[in-house]
This record gives structure tokens, sequence and C-alpha cells, in this order.
């Protein structure tokens, strides 16, 4: 590979939209009003732009599949520990490596490169040698595929996006699969994330010299201060909660191959400068229910274009697979864009 670029993010990966002091506020190529969303904004600019058919993301609480939606792209969060990192995010065991790519196809060739070993990861999975290219064109015919249009929870998902999300469902059927309208049966876990996130943020806020902390985004200073109200107990009780999330997940995809969903709930919204607003977990997360859960649960999880607003935004369909799964979900996707293949932006 030849890296040729770094593209922008928020400082510290700390929200869904990319803009900081710093580098001043990415855009959306399909509508430069609008924001690419975040962390990996700029990885998501860049592919739909066409600057680079491969990019490498990074996924928190979304920040791979939140952009990949937005700008029209192909995201994958794979398993955590699939693909190793050095050093560590000091965001622990939420953070995780993935390809932002203009295809499937490309994204699975990806992985084969960006899963090789590494030692200094202590968290890495152990080695698995798979080509992830191999079955990809294998098809849904006979999965079991969940279809949950709110994780039970989600009251504020956008029409468009409802409607894409469902006709895509809708679509699975029509590929062979088993596809059951069913939630899997947990709470939002919004306080889980934003507890462990602001925490984290504490953590880092606490290596900065004064001189530093005075230059940074006030997005993250207010999640680090946050982050300062929380007990050790508090965030132990979080740990354990997170569990109990994981189990649940678990034991439901012992009934199911895989779980559509949307992306995320609304299309690219406005793209604003840092400190815009103050920040609140509601403000920080609340617009993308449906992301953040599935990095407390480790599992593979992708956003892949499915439709376009009336005003010509992109819509982002979520398949989640079992931990481990990432193969099936590179192959569930690559299914779907058979079908519906990936657009790209007009660039005047």
């Amino acid at each position: 590979a030849v890296l040729f670029g770094k593209t922008c993010t928020p400082e510290f990966g700390c929200k869904g939209e990319t803009n900081s002091p710093l580098t001043g506020i990415s855009r959306n190529p399909w509508d430069l009003s609008r924001t690419p969303g975040g962390s990996s904004g700029g990885t998501a600019a860049a592919v739909a732009a066409g600057i680079g058919p491969l990019s490498l993301g990074t996924d928190g609480a979304g920040s791979v599949r939140i952009p990949a939606a937005f700008c029209g792209n192909f995201g994958l969060k794979p398993s955590f520990g699939r693909v190793p990192a050095y050093p560590l995010s000091p965001f622990g065991t939420v953070a995780h490596l993935g390809p932002h790519t203009m295809s499937v196809e490309d994204a699975a060739h990806m992985m084969n490169v960006i899963s090789q070993p590494d030692a200094r990861d202590w968290t890495s999975l152990p080695y698995d040698a798979r080509d992830y290219a191999v079955g990809l064109h294998d098809g849904v015919r006979g999965l079991r595929v969940a279809y949950s249009a709110t994780l039970g929870y989600a009251r504020h998902v956008h029409p468009e996006v409802a409607a894409a999300v469902h006709a895509a469902a809708r679509q699975f059927e029509q590929l062979g699969a088993q596809v059951d309208a069913v939630d899997p049966g947990f709470d939002d876990p919004l306080p889980i994330t934003t507890g462990l996130w602001f925490v984290a943020a504490w953590a880092v806020w606490n290596t900065l010299t004064p001189a530093q902390q005075a230059v940074t985004d006030p997005d993250f200073r207010a999640e680090a201060l946050l982050g300062a109200e929380l007990s050790a107990l508090q965030v132990q009780q979080l740990h354990a909660q997170r569990g109990t999330l994981g189990t649940l997940m678990r034991q439901f995809m012992q009934r199911y191959d895989l779980l559509l969903t949307p992306a995320v709930a609304v299309p690219a919204f406005e793209a604003r400068p840092a400190g815009h607003s103050a920040m609140n977990p509601a403000a920080m997360l609340g617009w993308t229910p449906f992301s953040y859960p599935f990095n407390l649960t480790q599992q593979p999880a992708c956003s892949i274009p499915c439709g376009l607003t009336a005003d010509g935004l992109p819509i982002g369909l979520q398949i989640v697979g079992p931990m481990f799964g990432d193969a099936l979900v590179l192959r569930a996707a690559r299914a779907y864009e058979s079908v519906r293949p990936i657009a790209r932006p007009v660039l005047a």
C-alpha cells in the first residue's frame, strides 16, 4: 500500500461530525452545506470525492459507519481485535479500526492487509489467515435475518431513512433470506456509551498541558468535565451493564445470522463549527441510536448505501453480524450491493 495522506477528524475523535478549532469544518461532497459525519469524516469525504479508493477509519461509537452513511460509501467496523491497533486507543475496548471504501470488495481486500497480526496489541484476536474475498459472492439465501426499524427505543427516525431501510430489508427477502421484524430487546445503552466515553476523555484531558487545554476543542473539554463527575463505583456499574448487553446480544445472535437497522437515524445535517452548541449526551449521539450499541458488544457492523433522500443525500443500511462474523457481514453487504450498486456524488 502507498499511504499518501491523513484526513481530518475532530480532536480525539470526540463527536459524530468533523470540525475542530485547528482544521475548521469538513464538508460532505454530496452537499457542501452538510457534514460528512465523524469522527472519520475526512476519510469519508475523501473516499466519496474520489481522492483515494481506500481509507482507514476508527469507530468508537459509530465513527466509521456514521460518515459512511452520510457520504454514501461502504464502511466496516470489524469485530473488536480483528484489526490490531497500536498504540491502543485511550477509549479502550469500544474503539475499533476498519476500512472505508468505494465498494465492498475493496473493503474485503483491505481487511486481508489490515488484519495481519501485530504483537504490540495485546487485545487483538488470534490471527485468522482467511481471505475475506473468498465466499464474498455466496449471497444470503437461507440466512436468518432480523430487521429492527428502531431497536425498540429510537423515537425519531427520519421518515425517508425509515422507508429506505424497510425497502432494503424487503430486498434481502427477495435475495432469499428469511427476514423477521424483531427487536433485540434491550434498552437504549446511550448512558453506558457516554459514561465510558466521558471518563476516558477526562483521562486524556489530564495528559494535556495547561497550554494545550486552553486551545482544545470546547466540545471535547465539555465531555472531559462530564467524565470528571463520575465515581469509580459508577464506572464499574457501567462495565457491568455493558456485560449484560453483550450477553443479551450474544444470545440474540444465536437465533439470527444478521441484524438489519438504519445506520443513522437522520441524513447528513448542517456542517457546523466546533463548539457550536453545549455538549450533552443527547446532542452527542442521540441522532445515531443504532451505532453505539455494537461498539459496546464489539460485534462487526457495516454501513452500506441503500438510497437517497429527496434532497439527494445518502442513506445508510447497517448490517450487524455475530462476534467474529466479519466475513458474513461482508458477504451480506456484497449481496445487497449487487442489486443496489453504490452511487457516487456529482462533483462540480
